[in-house]
Protein backbone atom coordinates (compact mmCIF):
# COMPACT_ATOMS: atom_id res chain seq x y z
CA UNK A 1 0.00 0.00 0.00
CA UNK A 2 1.30 3.46 -0.84
CA UNK A 3 2.73 5.72 1.85
CA UNK A 4 -0.11 8.21 1.31
CA UNK A 5 -2.85 5.80 2.34
CA UNK A 6 -5.14 6.48 5.26
CA UNK A 7 -3.99 3.23 6.84
CA UNK A 8 -0.70 4.96 7.58
CA UNK A 9 -2.38 7.90 9.26
CA UNK A 10 -2.55 8.00 13.04
CA UNK A 11 -5.55 6.30 14.61
CA UNK A 12 -7.27 8.58 17.11
CA UNK A 13 -10.33 8.65 19.31
CA UNK A 14 -12.04 12.01 19.36
CA UNK A 15 -15.82 11.66 19.14
CA UNK A 16 -17.76 9.41 21.54
CA UNK A 17 -20.73 7.81 19.80
CA UNK A 18 -23.04 9.50 22.33
CA UNK A 19 -21.83 12.86 20.99
CA UNK A 20 -21.76 11.94 17.30
CA UNK A 21 -22.76 15.05 15.29
CA UNK A 22 -24.61 12.90 12.74
CA UNK A 23 -27.20 11.88 15.34
CA UNK A 24 -28.57 15.43 15.46
CA UNK A 25 -29.20 15.63 11.72
CA UNK A 26 -32.86 15.13 10.72
CA UNK A 27 -32.04 12.82 7.82
CA UNK A 28 -30.38 10.15 9.98
CA UNK A 29 -32.18 7.57 12.09
CA UNK A 30 -31.10 7.72 15.73
CA UNK A 31 -30.05 4.65 17.72
CA UNK A 32 -31.96 3.07 20.54
CA UNK A 33 -30.15 2.96 23.89
CA UNK A 34 -29.06 -0.67 23.36
CA UNK A 35 -27.97 0.01 19.78
CA UNK A 36 -25.93 3.01 20.88
CA UNK A 37 -24.24 0.95 23.59
CA UNK A 38 -23.30 -1.75 21.07
CA UNK A 39 -22.04 0.69 18.43
CA UNK A 40 -19.93 2.43 21.09
CA UNK A 41 -18.26 -0.92 21.84
CA UNK A 42 -18.06 -1.82 18.14
CA UNK A 43 -16.14 1.37 17.34
CA UNK A 44 -12.41 1.00 17.93
CA UNK A 45 -11.15 4.47 17.04
CA UNK A 46 -11.00 7.17 14.40
CA UNK A 47 -8.77 7.69 11.41
CA UNK A 48 -7.85 10.96 9.70
CA UNK A 49 -6.90 11.13 6.01
CA UNK A 50 -5.78 14.14 4.03
CA UNK A 51 -7.09 15.08 0.60
CA UNK A 52 -5.74 12.65 -2.01
CA UNK A 53 -4.94 9.86 0.47
CA UNK A 54 -5.98 6.34 -0.48
CA UNK A 55 -8.24 4.91 2.22
CA UNK A 56 -8.78 1.46 0.73
CA UNK A 57 -7.06 -0.24 -2.20
CA UNK A 58 -8.62 -2.64 -4.67
CA UNK A 59 -7.60 -6.20 -3.81
CA UNK A 60 -6.66 -5.41 -0.21
CA UNK A 61 -7.84 -7.27 2.88
CA UNK A 62 -8.81 -4.96 5.72
CA UNK A 63 -9.41 -5.74 9.39
CA UNK A 64 -11.74 -2.75 9.57
CA UNK A 65 -14.77 -1.18 8.04
CA UNK A 66 -15.42 2.53 8.30
CA UNK A 67 -18.16 5.11 8.60
CA UNK A 68 -17.40 8.57 7.25
CA UNK A 69 -17.73 11.04 10.12
CA UNK A 70 -16.72 14.15 8.17
CA UNK A 71 -15.45 15.01 4.71
CA UNK A 72 -15.82 13.65 1.19
CA UNK A 73 -14.32 10.60 -0.55
CA UNK A 74 -15.01 8.60 -3.69
CA UNK A 75 -14.97 4.97 -4.83
CA UNK A 76 -13.18 4.14 -8.07
CA UNK A 77 -11.72 1.41 -10.27
CA UNK A 78 -8.70 1.54 -12.55
CA UNK A 79 -8.12 -0.08 -15.92
CA UNK A 80 -4.67 -1.63 -16.53
CA UNK A 81 -3.58 1.47 -18.49
CA UNK A 82 -4.46 3.77 -15.57
CA UNK A 83 -7.79 5.11 -16.80
CA UNK A 84 -10.08 5.74 -13.84
CA UNK A 85 -13.82 5.30 -13.42
CA UNK A 86 -15.34 6.94 -10.34
CA UNK A 87 -18.24 4.75 -9.22
CA UNK A 88 -19.75 6.85 -6.46
CA UNK A 89 -19.02 9.46 -3.80
CA UNK A 90 -19.13 8.90 -0.04
CA UNK A 91 -20.12 11.48 2.55
CA UNK A 92 -20.81 11.52 6.30
CA UNK A 93 -22.88 8.55 7.41
CA UNK A 94 -21.76 6.35 4.51
CA UNK A 95 -20.18 2.98 5.22
CA UNK A 96 -17.07 1.83 3.36
CA UNK A 97 -15.18 -1.44 3.53
CA UNK A 98 -18.23 -3.67 4.00
CA UNK A 99 -17.49 -5.42 0.73
CA UNK A 100 -14.00 -6.34 1.89
CA UNK A 101 -15.37 -7.49 5.23
CA UNK A 102 -17.91 -9.87 3.70
CA UNK A 103 -16.18 -10.95 0.47
CA UNK A 104 -12.58 -11.11 1.64
CA UNK A 105 -11.11 -8.30 -0.45
CA UNK A 106 -12.07 -4.99 -2.00
CA UNK A 107 -12.89 -4.83 -5.71
CA UNK A 108 -12.57 -1.05 -5.80
CA UNK A 109 -10.44 1.66 -4.17
CA UNK A 110 -11.47 4.65 -2.04
CA UNK A 111 -9.71 8.04 -2.09
CA UNK A 112 -10.23 11.10 0.10
CA UNK A 113 -11.66 14.00 -1.90
CA UNK A 114 -11.21 16.38 1.06
CA UNK A 115 -9.76 15.89 4.51
CA UNK A 116 -11.74 12.99 5.96
CA UNK A 117 -12.39 11.60 9.42
CA UNK A 118 -13.51 7.97 9.64
CA UNK A 119 -14.92 5.90 12.49
CA UNK A 120 -13.19 2.50 12.65
CA UNK A 121 -15.05 -0.75 13.35
CA UNK A 122 -13.43 -4.15 13.88
CA UNK A 123 -14.41 -6.59 11.16
CA UNK A 124 -14.08 -9.45 13.68
CA UNK A 125 -17.00 -8.04 15.68
CA UNK A 126 -19.36 -7.85 12.69
CA UNK A 127 -20.85 -11.26 13.47
CA UNK A 128 -22.04 -10.04 16.87
CA UNK A 129 -24.00 -7.27 15.19
CA UNK A 130 -25.96 -9.82 13.12
CA UNK A 131 -26.41 -12.14 16.11
CA UNK A 132 -27.55 -9.59 18.70
CA UNK A 133 -29.03 -6.60 16.89
CA UNK A 134 -31.46 -7.44 14.10
CA UNK A 135 -32.29 -3.75 13.65
CA UNK A 136 -28.64 -2.85 12.96
CA UNK A 137 -28.30 -5.86 10.65
CA UNK A 138 -31.31 -4.53 8.74
CA UNK A 139 -29.60 -1.12 8.61
CA UNK A 140 -26.55 -2.68 6.95
CA UNK A 141 -28.83 -4.35 4.42
CA UNK A 142 -30.57 -1.04 3.78
CA UNK A 143 -27.23 0.73 3.25
CA UNK A 144 -26.13 -1.93 0.74
CA UNK A 145 -29.48 -1.74 -1.09
CA UNK A 146 -29.33 2.05 -1.20
CA UNK A 147 -25.85 1.91 -2.71
CA UNK A 148 -27.17 -0.47 -5.38
CA UNK A 149 -30.05 1.90 -6.14
CA UNK A 150 -27.69 4.85 -6.51
CA UNK A 151 -25.41 2.88 -8.84
CA UNK A 152 -28.47 1.96 -10.94
CA UNK A 153 -29.23 5.67 -11.39
CA UNK A 154 -25.59 6.44 -12.19
CA UNK A 155 -25.55 3.68 -14.83
CA UNK A 156 -28.76 5.02 -16.36
CA UNK A 157 -27.22 8.48 -16.47
CA UNK A 158 -23.97 7.39 -18.14
CA UNK A 159 -25.77 5.07 -20.55
CA UNK A 160 -28.76 7.13 -21.64
CA UNK A 161 -28.55 10.78 -20.62
CA UNK A 162 -26.82 13.26 -22.92
CA UNK A 163 -23.53 14.76 -21.74
CA UNK A 164 -25.35 17.92 -20.64
CA UNK A 165 -28.07 15.97 -18.82
CA UNK A 166 -25.67 13.61 -17.05
CA UNK A 167 -23.47 16.49 -15.91
CA UNK A 168 -26.53 18.29 -14.52
CA UNK A 169 -27.55 15.06 -12.79
CA UNK A 170 -24.14 14.53 -11.19
CA UNK A 171 -23.87 18.07 -9.85
CA UNK A 172 -27.44 17.95 -8.57
CA UNK A 173 -26.85 14.55 -6.95
CA UNK A 174 -23.73 15.72 -5.13
CA UNK A 175 -25.40 18.94 -4.02
CA UNK A 176 -28.32 17.04 -2.53
CA UNK A 177 -26.04 14.48 -0.86
CA UNK A 178 -24.04 17.29 0.73
CA UNK A 179 -27.20 18.95 2.05
CA UNK A 180 -28.65 15.74 3.51
CA UNK A 181 -25.32 14.78 5.11
CA UNK A 182 -24.86 18.13 6.80
CA UNK A 183 -21.84 19.01 4.65
CA UNK A 184 -23.19 22.04 2.82
CA UNK A 185 -23.18 24.41 5.80
CA UNK A 186 -25.70 26.54 3.95
CA UNK A 187 -23.35 26.81 0.97
CA UNK A 188 -23.84 25.41 -2.53
CA UNK A 189 -20.27 24.44 -3.38
CA UNK A 190 -19.38 20.86 -4.34
CA UNK A 191 -15.60 20.18 -3.89
CA UNK A 192 -14.87 18.36 -7.15
CA UNK A 193 -12.52 19.12 -10.03
CA UNK A 194 -13.32 18.84 -13.72
CA UNK A 195 -11.21 15.68 -13.78
CA UNK A 196 -13.50 14.11 -11.18
CA UNK A 197 -16.52 15.01 -13.32
CA UNK A 198 -14.87 13.50 -16.41
CA UNK A 199 -13.88 10.30 -14.58
CA UNK A 200 -17.40 9.90 -13.19
CA UNK A 201 -19.28 10.51 -16.44
CA UNK A 202 -16.92 8.77 -18.87
CA UNK A 203 -16.22 11.98 -20.78
CA UNK A 204 -12.96 13.44 -22.00
CA UNK A 205 -11.64 16.44 -20.08
CA UNK A 206 -12.19 18.66 -23.13
CA UNK A 207 -15.82 17.51 -23.51
CA UNK A 208 -16.36 17.97 -19.76
CA UNK A 209 -15.05 21.53 -19.88
CA UNK A 210 -17.33 22.43 -22.81
CA UNK A 211 -20.33 20.87 -21.06
CA UNK A 212 -19.70 22.73 -17.80
CA UNK A 213 -19.45 25.98 -19.73
CA UNK A 214 -22.89 25.31 -21.23
CA UNK A 215 -24.31 24.85 -17.73
CA UNK A 216 -22.59 28.06 -16.64
CA UNK A 217 -24.01 29.92 -19.65
CA UNK A 218 -27.48 28.84 -18.52
CA UNK A 219 -26.73 30.28 -15.06
CA UNK A 220 -27.18 26.84 -13.47
CA UNK A 221 -23.72 26.66 -11.89
CA UNK A 222 -20.43 28.53 -11.63
CA UNK A 223 -17.05 26.81 -11.66
CA UNK A 224 -14.61 27.76 -8.91
CA UNK A 225 -11.12 26.65 -7.93
CA UNK A 226 -11.52 22.99 -6.89
CA UNK A 227 -15.25 23.24 -6.74
CA UNK A 228 -18.59 23.90 -8.35
CA UNK A 229 -21.05 26.47 -7.02
CA UNK A 230 -24.70 25.58 -7.64
CA UNK A 231 -26.74 28.62 -8.70
CA UNK A 232 -30.05 27.00 -9.70
CA UNK A 233 -30.71 23.59 -8.05
CA UNK A 234 -34.21 23.29 -9.51
CA UNK A 235 -32.94 24.10 -12.98
CA UNK A 236 -30.32 21.36 -12.73
CA UNK A 237 -32.96 18.85 -11.64
CA UNK A 238 -35.22 19.81 -14.53
CA UNK A 239 -32.42 19.56 -17.08
CA UNK A 240 -31.36 16.14 -15.77
CA UNK A 241 -34.92 14.83 -15.77
CA UNK A 242 -34.35 13.53 -12.25
CA UNK A 243 -36.69 13.61 -9.27
CA UNK A 244 -33.94 13.95 -6.69
CA UNK A 245 -33.02 11.94 -3.62
CA UNK A 246 -35.61 10.61 -1.22
CA UNK A 247 -35.51 12.20 2.22
CA UNK A 248 -34.67 10.21 5.37
CA UNK A 249 -34.51 9.22 8.05
CA UNK A 250 -31.77 6.91 6.80
CA UNK A 251 -29.68 4.57 8.97
CA UNK A 252 -25.97 4.69 9.65
CA UNK A 253 -23.59 2.73 11.86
Amino acid sequence: MASGTAANQKTRWRTPCQQCPLRSLPDFRDFSAKELEFVSQFKSGELSAERGATILVEGMHSAHLFTVLSGWAFRYKLLPDGRRQIMNYVLPGDLIGLQGSLMGEMDHSVEALTSVTLCLFERSKLGRLFERHASLAYDLTWIAAQEESILDEHLLSVGRRTALERTAYLISFLHQRAHLSGMSGGKRVVPITQQHVADTLGLSLVHTNKTLRKLADRKLMRWQDRGCEILDPDGLLALAGWEGLQRGPRPFI
